[in-house]
């Protein structure tokens, strides 16, 4: 079955052009011109995956955000202007698993979206047979099972998204080493995907802010300015 996409822009001329875009790479794609009927949309038949600006009438692209991700981690791909640093910061801290800055390439999108499909999959998988036996990380009190795409602390459940997933199992397989932003893209994204430094480190926030709901003393992963970033040795 083909993907299914979600487009969210009140551009007609971006709905337009991209729609056919993604519809030559085989997706099966809904578009929506304002905030609103998106989520209506998305909450109604809800797709693989998102792409979403962030300024649109009647409801914004964050508050739409907020909306999914009170009952999704479902993956997000914001749309965003050069001008809104702010707003595309403010984004990924909410959860968003990526964005891309407008004008963009279609080509960089698709890019994207494969590379964020790919890692949905990895979890996807393994829902199918919740009985198999999962590929467990056991660090300290984290405990991630591949298979099942979960993630616990203290044997409390952390809801993550794909990306944060990838980036936290990536720093806890091997704890006390140092990590740094090109490695962690590079595991989290993919090779031949560019992501912006500042990407990542607004994944960790969103990370270090999840668990300390759960353990406000949570500090296992560790920032080394100006380095990278690793995960405490139980």
């Amino acid at each position: 079955m083909p993907h299914k996409i979600a487009l969210v822009d009140d551009d007609r001329n971006i709905l337009t052009s991209v729609s056919m875009a993604l519809k030559a790479e085989g997706f099966t794609v809904f578009t929506y011109n304002d905030g609103e009927e998106g989520l209506h949309g998305i909450t109604g038949n809800p797709p693989d995956l998102v792409v979403l600006d962030i300024k649109m009438p009647r409801m914004d692209g964050i508050e739409v955000l907020t909306r999914i991700r009170e009952k999704s981690a479902l993956p997000v791909i914001f749309l965003t202007s050069k001008d809104d640093e702010i707003d595309e910061l403010l984004g990924l801290r909410m959860g968003a698993d990526d964005y891309i800055t407008k004008p963009f390439s279609q080509r960089l999108l698709i890019a994207r979206i494969h590379a964020l499909l790919r890692r949905q999959s990895l979890g996807a998988a393994g829902k199918s047979d919740a009985s198999a036996p999962g590929r467990v990380v056991t660090c300290g009190d984290l405990v991630m099972d591949d298979d099942r795409h979960t993630c616990q602390w203290q044997g409390r459940d952390v809801d993550v998204t794909v990306t944060e997933y990838l980036l936290l199992k990536a720093l806890a397989q091997k704890p006390g080493l140092v990590k740094n932003r090109d490695q962690l893209i590079d595991m989290a994204y993919g090779d031949n995907i560019y992501v912006d430094d500042r990407t990542i480190d607004s994944h960790i926030k969103r990370i270090r802010k999840k668990f300390r709901k759960i353990d406000p003393s949570f500090a296992q992963i560790e920032t080394l300015y100006g380095v990278g970033y690793k995960y405490k040795e139980p």
